[in-house]
């Protein structure tokens, strides 16, 4: 009754602290006040330039006034005739001295009682706002010491509000019952009673304690219950079970918080094989909502997985007696995201939970640390601890509620052999030699002796990964000590390793778990230094050691296209271990993967090959999506990296199998098409064939004859649509002129389609544009329409440049995300027959016409141009030559490039 007493007025939560809707901040319960905001006549007058940080604030039209009080007797009286409460500066919440402490109410004296309970000025507000401004701002600790130092204050601030009272007992829960006070956080608290007491008695005395809460600006997640009324609630909502289950006694009777600590648990371990289930499914939704903390660049410290809430359901399972969580290293993971967490509400002043990159560079140097991003691997690791904690742990619920379940139970006095009490041991299946499988896991046989066989680590995670099982946790830690490998490795241990790569998904969990325990370190130490590295280019959704595994997943679908898997999946493992080491990485990681492989125990000749897909392994994509296949020098570029056409086939696979883990807007059948045609050129000049002239090699189709004759005939532009399985291909064939490819971009901007991808050509005095284009929203416009805004565009009547200005001009006010600066560069050796420039750049709406009317101003005759867009990155290259028909002077290009680049705002 009390509780909802309360929550009619406050709308405010009664939950235990682990979650549950937010509140809204500023909103307060009064039982003396009318619905709405407060009468202009009667405002409460804040504080008008208060410096107190967590103090209240000014409120409605008359802040900063100081009307004195009319009522008699020289205190305030409610429009209904009641004292009104005090006014919040009485407390000693008001201006700051200079030292920083808040200055007490003009009226109140030191020592003062300022209400009908025992506490004085110094007892509550004033003293706590002084103390915890100190203890937050001007006391130099962090970590657990500033969580259980903030703890200890606001108990004994607390409990002082309470005063000294019979059947009732006030209650941290959640975090705060941990003793784990953030700077920023709820102070999830419970008023238990015993309920001898009118609900009138009850409501002053919750208002006795949540009313100074709220005048210090502090959030509050609380509730009024009694004993019965808590259990009830619990059985109903499993948050509020998981919050009391920290419950920690404050104040009043302790024997009202025990009882409820004791029944709380009971009931927990009574209920855990329904509640387990139900805490694991609310684990993995929050995973689905929020992701995975460990791959995020923006991660929520607190409810993505791996994060602060699962580290809490962890403590919920083991409070079950059900199964435990590994135990090593998971407190300190655990506090490392409590520390970055208390730094980001230091440094933001808010209750946030989410490490925004803006944010990362000042949580990183609070916590010691010297850049973002080596925040960002502290946190990953953590994470990546907390989260494997978690899949061991579920692991192992779900195995212990199967064995109890009556059907399991069943199964196996049935199909038993004899033993005590009818029961017989798990059923053990060989994998390997010295690995079985067991109960869903693989684990080691009897006789594995891991101290003397160093090649069983591998032996057990390819045996667990081809079988698609996951390696016993328990395994894992007994193969820590197994004798170390030879230099250079065994046939079978390479063997081993290979195995392992080639399971395909099923080796992620497997490499994960041998990583949680240090062996992949010890077998690649050249590994630690990708570990848990964080990748900022947002088309990469992984860390750069989780990418190269999943790379090695994705090369073992095309193991099938190559004569030599091994080097492929070998290659895919290593082809970025350069990430994070001075210079290119692929030139870093070229001479890392050749020490990697002599250690593995490859020959001199497949090492040779390893090193140079490592070192190439960008080269087919970059050259594909940027330069002209139809320019000799581009296949020359290939063929002088790549020596055999056995090596050309590894990088073929390789490409793709690395873009398809980057993510999804690495690889679509426009580039994979792209990257085949390079490949089948360069395979053809490997093989002996000769390369021919741009002249002959350029010849066009009887298609693009076509077309061109239809341009030349109609005296004007062409435009059709096709629906292709690479997209929607917008076909303009346009007699050649100055102008045609800022007008054709430009008309496409207007129409709100965004350019994938473009090729340019000329064929008999025809610029033939191929564009890959996708609307932003809506569907395409009809072909007749794009041709006739595009007659009007090259004609001057339709004022495209005018039109997309007046577009950026109302979207001026959008919040544009920060990016690098364009860069325009002239590519050497580009061509042999015109001038290359490679523009890189954030994409935005108009970039296209922007760079069309540039090359036009500067009297270029653009012969070809390549257009790709990468996530929110162009990478475009134009084939441009004089009026002569060749190409730049050297001093002409490079000053080309800067007009460029000046002009796209670099």
């Amino acid at each position: 009754m009390h509780e909802a007493h309360h929550r009619s007025r406050q709308a405010l939560p009664g939950g235990g602290g682990q979650g549950g809707p937010a509140r809204v901040r500023g909103q307060r319960p009064d039982r003396h006040r009318r619905p709405g905001p407060r009468p202009a006549a009667r405002p409460h007058r804040g504080l008008p330039g208060c410096g107190v940080p967590d103090g209240p604030a000014a409120q409605d039209a008359h802040r900063g006034t100081r009307r004195r009080c009319r009522c008699g007797g020289g205190r305030r009286r409610h429009r209904q005739g009641r004292p009104h409460r005090q006014d919040r500066r009485r407390q000693g919440v008001g201006r700051p001295r200079r030292d920083g402490r808040p200055r007490p109410h003009r009226r109140a004296r030191p020592g003062r009682a300022l209400n009908q309970g025992a506490l004085t000025v110094t007892d509550t507000e004033d003293g706590y706002a002084a103390a915890r401004l100190r203890l937050l701002h001007e006391e130099a600790q962090g970590g657990p010491r500033l969580r259980a130092e903030l703890a200890r204050l606001t108990d004994g601030w607390l409990g002082g509000l309470l005063g000294r009272t019979r059947g009732a007992a006030l209650v941290a829960v959640g975090g705060y019952g941990r003793g784990e006070l953030s700077p920023r956080s709820d102070l999830d608290v419970l008023l238990l009673h015993d309920g001898t007491a009118d609900a009138a008695e009850t409501a002053a005395l919750a208002d006795r304690v949540w009313y100074p809460v709220w005048d210090m600006g502090l959030a509050l997640d609380h509730s009024v219950r009694t004993p019965a009324e808590a259990r009830k609630a619990a059985a109903s909502d499993l948050k509020v079970h998981l919050g009391l289950l920290d419950a920690r006694h404050l104040a009043g009777d302790p024997a009202l918080t025990a009882a409820l600590r004791t029944t709380a648990y009971e009931d927990w371990r009574a209920q855990a094989p329904g509640r387990l289930p139900e805490l694991r499914e609310l684990c993995e939704d929050r995973a689905r909502r929020h992701g995975e903390l460990r791959f995020l660049l923006e991660p929520d410290l607190k409810e993505a997985r791996g994060g602060l809430r699962d580290a809490t359901a962890l403590r919920a399972v083991a409070a079950s007696w059900l199964a435990d969580a590994p135990r090593e290293g998971l407190e300190e993971a655990r506090h490392l995201l409590l520390d970055a967490r208390d730094a980001l509400h230091l440094a933001t002043g808010r209750a946030s939970d989410r490490l925004t990159l803006q944010e990362q560079h000042q949580v990183a140097a609070a916590l010691g640390l010297p850049d973002a991003d080596a925040l960002l691997r502290r946190v990953y690791e953590a994470a990546r601890t907390v989260s494997y904690a978690a899949d061991i742990t579920w692991r192992e619920v779900g195995r212990v509620l199967r064995a109890r379940s009556g059907r399991a139970r069943l199964r196996r006095i049935l199909g038993g052999r004899g033993g005590r009490g009818g029961f017989v041991e798990p059923e053990r299946i060989p994998l390997a030699e010295g690995v079985v499988e067991q109960e869903g896991e693989a684990v080691l046989a009897r006789t594995a002796r891991p101290e003397r066989d160093p090649v069983l680590p591998l032996r057990a995670a390819a045996a667990a990964a081809q079988a698609g099982l996951p390696l016993s946790p328990h395994a894992v830690r007994r193969m820590v000590g197994a004798a170390p490998l030879p230099v250079p490795w065994p046939a079978e241990a390479r063997q081993q390793l290979v195995t392992l790569l080639g399971a395909g998904e099923p080796a992620v969990a497997v490499w994960e778990a041998l990583e949680a325990e240090g062996l992949v370190a010890r077998l690649l130490p050249e590994w630690e230094h990708v570990r848990c590295r964080p990748q900022r280019n947002p088309v990469h959704r992984w860390t750069v050691d989780r990418h190269l595994v999943e790379t090695a997943v994705q090369a073992s679908a095309l193991a099938r296209r190559v004569d030599r898997p091994d080097l492929l999946l070998v290659a895919a493992l290593l082809h970025d271990i350069g990430k994070g080491r001075p210079g290119d990485h692929s030139e870093a990681g070229e001479a890392i993967a050749r020490d990697v492989a002599a250690r593995l125990g490859f020959g001199a000749a497949d090492t040779a090959v390893l090193g140079t897909l490592v070192r190439h392994h960008l080269l087919l994509a970059e050259t594909a999506t940027r330069r002209d296949l139809d320019d000799p020098a581009t296949v020359r570029t290939v063929t002088d990296a790549v020596a055999t056409a056995g090596t050309l086939e590894l990088l073929h696979a390789l490409t793709e199998a690395d873009a398809r883990a980057t993510g999804p807007a690495a690889w679509n059948p426009w580039r994979a098409s792209l990257v085949d045609g390079l490949v089948r050129r360069a395979a053809a000049a490997l093989a002996g064939a000769p390369l021919a002239d741009r002249r002959e090699c350029g010849a066009p189709t009887a298609e693009q004859e076509r077309r061109a004759a239809e341009a030349l005939g109609a005296g004007g532009p062409v435009v059709t649509l096709a629906q292709e399985p690479v997209g929607v291909e917008v076909l303009m064939a346009v007699p050649d002129r100055p102008g045609v490819l800022p007008a054709a971009a430009g008309v496409l901007a207007l129409h709100r389609l965004t350019v994938r991808a473009a090729e340019l050509r000329t064929v008999r005095g025809v610029l033939l544009l191929d564009w890959q284009v996708a609307a932003e929203y809506g569907s395409l416009p009809e072909a007749a329409r794009l041709r006739n805004d595009l007659v009007r565009a090259l004609d001057g009547s339709l004022g495209v440049a005018a039109r997309l200005a007046e577009r950026e001009a109302a979207y001026a006010t959008r919040r544009r995300p920060v990016s690098a600066p364009p860069r325009v560069t002239v590519a050497p050796e580009g061509s042999r027959t015109a001038t290359v420039l490679e523009v890189r750049a954030q994409d935005a709406p108009g970039l296209l016409h922007r760079m069309g009317r540039a090359l036009d101003a500067a009297g270029v005759r653009v012969r070809s141009a390549h257009v790709s867009t990468l996530g929110a990155s162009v990478v475009d290259a134009f084939y441009v030559t004089g009026t002569d028909g060749r190409a730049l002077p050297g001093d002409e290009a490079a000053a080309l490039a800067c007009a460029m680049q000046e002009m796209l705002g670099g």
